[in-house]
């Protein structure tokens, strides 16, 4: 499990497990991730986010015909979270009750199930629009571009200017190599910022699989639209000039949307390997190193640098059309998929897939997609799509574990991992998993071991490893090593001196044991200052108060950590008991209750129980008054 602030406190001693303890995603470390999956196309530029797509959701949850859209289709609640494949048997089932099951399965995020009674309901209504729709979105998010291509045809049939349906024909054109076909289809399918510029540059692409590069380049030239457009529209007019040997021009291009973003994963490597074969190999190593110095050992670019310094020319990122409109899809999918826009994200990077299946990082954005529904099996299927000769594939197969283990496979998990680290025992992100593997399923022994397997092999460590003592910092206090955790929590703390996480956990516990109290104060202030809007550092300033008899204090604190975790148990349980200190008694029993019907956890569940049976009794221990006197009453 990640570190984060939900591990650092509970009302008994601070060994004690807390109850917001419960299972979730493993990943790598979100910054690393971030990295591998290119955020900066994200996070760099005003992209914008699924309210203004075009998009009207009421409409497409009615069980009426559906206006669609930029994909508006696909934006039924449970299409854009389809699951692994379900064997459903509509043969025994009435059209309607094929329609509803269709409908039941949507809202359970079934799209497989969905596409099949979908299927089934049009036999019996075959002209049926809102069917149809429906079917096509099933298909389409499912990935059975077959199917969606079939569905597309009878929807133009009935619809000729459906957009939706055109996008996915002209790409089916696109890799049949019938440029012209795709670009009459995709000029019908604009509507909105995200397909006007998704149009532009498969247009452009189609005009250049025609041999007219010009052509290309003054289409995508002519699009007009927000800031945000100029990297794709740099990006791809490079791409095309470097294939059509336009070298001049190429570089031009290239240097320009460098100098926009050259901390953008795809940018660099694009330029990196035009520079090494019409520039120098130094020139091709200062943009890779660029962007290794900003955002340390990404798998494609570090393979990218070994080659390049042993003399190797690398091939232009985009061989040719189709490889083209397949990185159209997949840029723009992985943006808006982490945009709020999962949805349309899902389809574009589908529709890469369809047109590139090797495509490494749009496998892997749409796993990280299918880990954001809650659909670890989808990922771990992506996840196995990884070539083995990717760089990318090692990072693939740790992921794959995290997946396992968010199914209950933990041993599964385990052993797969340990199976990396055999064959690569300097393999820090596969030893690390393990360890939030660990940690995150109370083996705490056995994760503070595997934390130090990375610490070992740390000779000088820096700001970047803060991570890894923080992490064996928790299983040692969590395996009542507090002498060890105390000392983990202090080295983190001195290679990243303001990390809120360390401040809040390290604070906290020294106020929980009645020492350091000023410092320990302080510090859980200035993780406040750093995260006013975590509710779980708030909570701990408040529970901090509470321990320290400031009841007063206490409520303001927990009350604005309810307001951002409303959904919390222990924060709601927390807010409780300082009601009942300052006399709220009916306030008190309500946060009880409250707390109880946001399942906790059985033990906790059991103690929430008790108090609203009885109340807290007047001795509930809190921090003695010689503790207060030390620590100016907590304030």
């Amino acid at each position: 499990m990640t570190p984060n602030a939900a591990e650092c406190h509970d009302k008994a001693p601070i060994t004690a497990e807390r109850p917001k303890q419960r299972r979730e995603r493993l990943s790598l470390r979100q910054k690393r991730k971030k990295v591998i999956l290119d955020p900066n196309r994200r996070d760099r530029f005003a992209v914008p986010t699924m309210e203004i797509f075009d998009v009207n959701l009421s409409t497409l949850i009615k069980p009426v015909a559906v206006a669609t859209t930029a994909f508006g289709i696909l934006m039924l609640p449970g299409l854009l979270a389809a699951q692994a494949p379900t064997k459903p048997d509509p043969s025994r089932t009435s059209a309607s009750g094929n329609y509803l099951a269709a409908r039941h399965a949507i809202q359970q995020r079934d799209s497989a199930a969905a596409s099949t009674y979908l299927r089934a309901a049009l036999r019996a209504d075959p002209k049926n629009p809102d069917l149809l729709q429906r079917a096509f979105g099933a298909a389409l998010t499912q990935g059975d571009m077959e199917e969606a291509f079939r569905l597309a045809e009878r929807i133009i049939q009935v619809n000729k200017n459906d957009r939706d349906a055109r996008l996915v024909l002209g790409i089916r054109a696109i890799k049949n190599k019938q440029w012209q076909t795709a670009r009459t289809n995709i000029a019908q399918s604009v509507r909105g910022p995200v397909t006007d510029l998704t149009a532009a540059l498969l247009t452009a692409w189609a005009q250049y699989g025609a041999n007219d590069p010009k052509a290309a380049i003054a289409t995508i030239d002519r699009l007009q639209g927000p800031d945000w457009y100029n990297i794709f529209k740099d990006e791809h007019a490079g791409l095309i000039l470097d294939i059509a040997s336009n070298k001049k021009e190429a570089a031009r291009r290239f240097e320009k949307v460098h100098k926009l973003d050259g901390t953008n994963l795809r940018v660099v490597e694009s330029y990196g390997s035009f520079l090494s074969r019409h520039g120098s190999k130094e020139k091709a190593l200062e943009v890779y190193e660029t962007f290794d110095k900003a955002l340390p050992r990404h798998p494609l670019v570090t393979q990218a640098m070994k080659e390049v310094e042993a003399g190797t020319k690398l091939p232009p990122m985009v061989p040719n059309a189709q490889a083209g409109a397949a990185e159209v899809l997949y840029g723009i999918g992985a943006v808006v998929g982490r945009r709020g826009g999962e949805e349309l994200g899902l389809a574009y990077l589908q529709l890469a897939l369809y047109l590139d299946p090797r495509h490494p990082l749009a496998l892997l954005s749409l796993a990280d997609l299918y880990e954001t529904m809650k659909k670890p099996q989808l990922a771990i299927e992506m996840y196995r799509r990884v070539p083995a000769d990717s760089p990318l594939h090692r990072n693939a197969e740790i992921q794959l574990a995290a997946n396992l283990d968010s199914l209950e496979k933990t041993e599964e998990a385990k052993d797969h991992l340990r199976k990396l680290i055999e064959e690569n025992p300097a393999d820090v992100e596969a030893i690390m998993m393990l360890g939030h593997i660990e940690r995150s399923r109370k083996q705490y022994t056995d994760c503070a071991t595997t934390y130090s397997r990375v610490i070992d092999q740390l000779k000088n460590p820096t700001r970047a490893n803060w991570n890894v003592f923080y992490s064996r910092g928790i299983c040692n206090e969590r395996n009542k090593n507090w002498r060890a955790a105390e000392a983990d929590f202090k080295k983190a703390l001195e290679l990243f001196p303001d990390r809120a996480d360390v401040l809040n956990y390290l604070g906290y516990s020294w106020v929980d044991q009645g020492v350091n109290l000023d410092e320990g104060m302080k510090m859980i202030r200035r993780a406040v200052e750093q995260k006013p809007d975590d509710g779980y550092i708030v909570d701990s300033l408040g529970w901090a108060y509470y321990r320290l008899g400031n009841y007063e204090e206490a409520v303001k604190h927990l009350e604005r950590a309810v307001e951002i975790r409303p959904e919390d148990p222990t924060i709601n349980d927390h807010l409780g008991d300082a009601y009942w200190k300052v006399g709220r008694q009916l306030e008190a029993e309500f946060q009880w209750s409250h707390a109880a019907a946001l399942k906790p956890e059985p033990e906790e569940l059991v103690k929430i129980q008790e108090k609203l049976k009885n109340g807290l009794p007047d001795d509930t221990p809190s921090a003695t008054a010689e503790q207060k006197s030390k620590s100016g009453n907590g304030g």
